[in-house]
């Protein structure tokens, strides 16, 4: 009995003990099957967050600047031709290309034998006609004197004639003496008439000879200028260009032989758009006197000089558009006629714009603003102005708010992004320090050779960029514009 209680106990816990292991199989096989067939959910999406730059717009009033290209010339150019033909017999030692000459100065001789001798010709046949004017006035006299004589001998025959005609009356005389004292009379009367004759050739004579010395003056005086046309003197101070004659050279009448331009007197010519010319004019249409710089890139060492708009171009210009302006330059030290320069107008005052990068701005004219919790707002303005990399705008709301500097496609209205300013004490960073760099002992020296030879710099210039190719580190930039000018 006690064998039997136990075996059938024994055989109990065994089938409890499977029955337990088969139900546990059963959750787990359960419990892997329901995990399979569920979808795994993903976890919630956070919000992306953009870092953006800002730039606080602040508006005010700023002049815009127009910028263009122009050429360089003189006000005052002479050219300096040969009057008459001739051989060069002398040349200033200053007649050569850039020589700088003084006014009153003789720049060339011209041969003047021929000149000389027309001159000593013309004096000669002035005293020939001052002395045929005094001959026909001797004779003017002489012929008045005769015809008073004549007049006083006809008037004596007139009355020699009456006195016949009464002795005739009375009975005295004869017919025939009457009629030789009328023939007397008349022949004297024959005489005063050709005595006045003789006055007129003579007053005639006068006439003429007057009309001789005028024509020798005349001669003389075209003599004497050509004579002084044999020399080419300097008309005012300044340099001669195109220079085109050595000394012993036949010259042609009106031949041109150099430009003598004064390099004290320059302006530059250069020519905008016509909106760019439009904004140029004031109330009445007429071209403002617009301040302007000139600058001239020479080697690492810039030229610049001020001036100011004095007038425009006639017209357009066949095959051209836009308008031709002129602006005088007051002192421009370094500048030449015939540099290519560039020109920054100073336009009127625009009020109430802001300056800002022109990557702010799009397509639309609009640009994104920072709202309310950290989110973009898009913001419609005017463009007024693009001042190289920067743009001038305005707008309704605009004033003190914070733009975004740089635009990508990934930013728009309600975007939530986290600022980046230039400092946290809102102060803008410095800016870098430009780039040095070690020269060697060859490219140094090649570098300060060419700008030695370099003659259109100034001294000071000159001097100012050897001293920075004499530091053990030049600016990159320094280097680069040198070696650009010596096309290495």
């Amino acid at each position: 009995m006690r064998f039997l209680r136990q075996s059938l106990t024994g055989i109990f816990l065994a089938a409890v003990t499977a029955a337990l292991l088969l139900y546990a199989g059963q959750m787990v096989l359960g419990a892997v099957q329901q995990r399979m067939s569920n979808e795994r959910k993903a976890p919630p999406p956070r919000e992306r967050i953009f870092a953006v730059n800002l730039i606080t717009a602040e508006l005010q009033d700023i002049a815009p600047e127009l910028i263009a290209f122009g050429k360089v010339d003189s006000r005052r150019r002479l050219e300096l031709r040969t009057p008459v033909a001739g051989r060069v017999i002398s040349l200033a030692e200053e007649f050569e290309e850039g020589g700088a000459v003084s006014m009153g100065q003789l720049l060339l001789q011209i041969d003047p034998a021929d000149a000389q001798s027309a001159l000593d010709q013309a004096k000669a046949d002035l005293q020939d006609a001052r002395a045929e004017e005094r001959e026909t006035g001797r004779t003017l006299i002489l012929a008045m004197d005769e015809l008073a004589a004549t007049q006083d001998q006809a008037q004596l025959r007139q009355r020699a004639f009456q006195r016949q005609l009464d002795l005739k009356d009375r009975g005295v005389g004869t017919a025939a003496t009457v009629e030789g004292a009328e023939l007397d009379a008349v022949q004297a009367r024959q005489t005063v008439i050709s005595r006045r004759q003789a006055v007129s050739q003579a007053e005639a004579g006068v006439d003429q000879a007057a009309s001789n010395l005028a024509r020798a003056q005349i001669s003389l005086a075209t003599a004497q200028r050509d004579l002084a046309d044999t020399t080419v003197t300097a008309q005012f101070d300044g340099t001669l260009q195109t220079v085109s004659l050595v000394q012993g050279r036949l010259v042609s009448a009106n031949e041109k032989l150099a430009d003598l331009v004064d390099p004290t007197l320059l302006e530059v010519a250069f020519r905008i758009s016509t909106v760019q010319y439009a904004r140029l004019l004031d109330g009445s249409g007429s071209l403002i006197a617009a301040p302007v710089r000139v600058s001239l890139d020479a080697t690492g060492a810039d030229l610049s000089a001020e001036g100011v708009i004095s007038r425009d171009s006639g017209g357009a210009g066949e095959g051209q558009s836009g308008r031709l302006i002129y602006a005088r330059l007051n002192t421009a030290p370094g500048f030449k006629p015939g540099d290519f320069v560039t020109v920054s107008v100073r336009e009127p005052v625009l009020s109430a714009v802001a300056r800002l990068p022109a990557t702010v701005l799009d397509a639309n004219s609009t640009v994104l603003v920072l709202g309310p919790e950290d989110r973009l707002e898009q913001m419609q303005v005017e463009l007024v102005r693009r001042q190289g990399n920067d743009v001038l705008i305005r707008g309704v709301g605009l004033a003190d708010r914070e733009v975004v500097a740089g635009r990508t496609p990934l930013l728009g209205t309600g975007i939530k992004v986290r600022a980046l300013r230039s400092g946290t004490d809102g102060q803008p960073q410095a800016a870098p320090q430009a780039e040095l760099i070690e020269l060697s002992d060859e490219r140094r020296a090649r570098l300060t050779a060419f700008v030695e030879s370099n003659n259109r710099m100034p001294d000071e210039a000159k001097k100012r960029v050897l001293g920075q190719l004499s530091e053990p580190k030049v600016p990159v930039q320094l280097v680069t514009r040198i070696e650009a000018r010596m096309g290495g």
